[in-house]
């Protein structure tokens, strides 16, 4: 039983870091976020947007990092895929906005989570962890409270962000392991309680 708990958990766990990496990498819009390229649909937009306003990673990396979401934007809308020479404009990654350091505090889960959501996508694929769910509901705590606290109308949930929170779940091997044992024992006992009775 013990084995068949760490199979299941173990393609449960593949195929949801997998989920999970293909949502960050291809850009899939999780919410609408003001920030410094204009709007922020994604973990990665923002993560880049912060960084390379910073001069913390350089141009060919950030553009190595949208060139995969900007090929399936394209795809997506039957529009031209732009040049890889090119992304950092199409992006506005060239004329970003000034952000104030309080606009920078006020946001930090969104941001804080926005490192974790990207770091635990690439991680995600060589070993089980808990860095995507992490950032996730980082992100979702901090657009929540922008949403309810601030009334702000330019924050936006998009309900992909439920796959994107499941997957980050199920991609922790050692919280599914626990959660098919937990049901099987429940499962086996119901079963010995009712031949008890008949």
């Amino acid at each position: 039983m013990a084995s068949a708990s760490k199979k299941w958990a173990r393609d449960v766990y593949f195929i949801a870091s997998r989920l999970y990496f293909l949502l960050i990498i291809f850009q899939i819009p999780l919410f609408r976020f003001p920030c410094r390229i204009g709007t922020c649909t994604t973990p990665i937009d923002v993560s880049l947007s912060l960084l390379y306003a910073n001069g913390i990673i350089p141009g060919g990396l950030v553009r190595a990092l949208l060139y995969p979401g900007a090929v399936a934007k394209a795809i997506y809308k039957n529009s031209p895929i732009p040049s890889y020479d090119n992304l950092l404009k199409v992006y506005k990654f060239t004329n970003m906005k000034e952000s104030p350091l309080t606009h920078d505090l006020q946001n930090l889960e969104v941001i804080v989570g926005s490192y974790l959501s990207v770091a635990g996508a690439f991680l995600g694929l060589m070993k089980s962890g808990r860095f995507s769910l992490i950032g996730i509901l980082l992100i979702t705590w901090g657009l929540d409270k922008q949403v309810f606290l601030r009334n702000s109308n330019s924050v936006v949930i998009y309900p992909t962000m439920i796959i994107g929170l499941l997957s980050a779940f199920f991609s922790i091997r050692a919280d599914v392991t626990k959660l098919i044992r937990f049901s099987k024992p429940k499962a086996s006992l119901r079963n010995v309680q009712k031949a008890k009775y008949n």
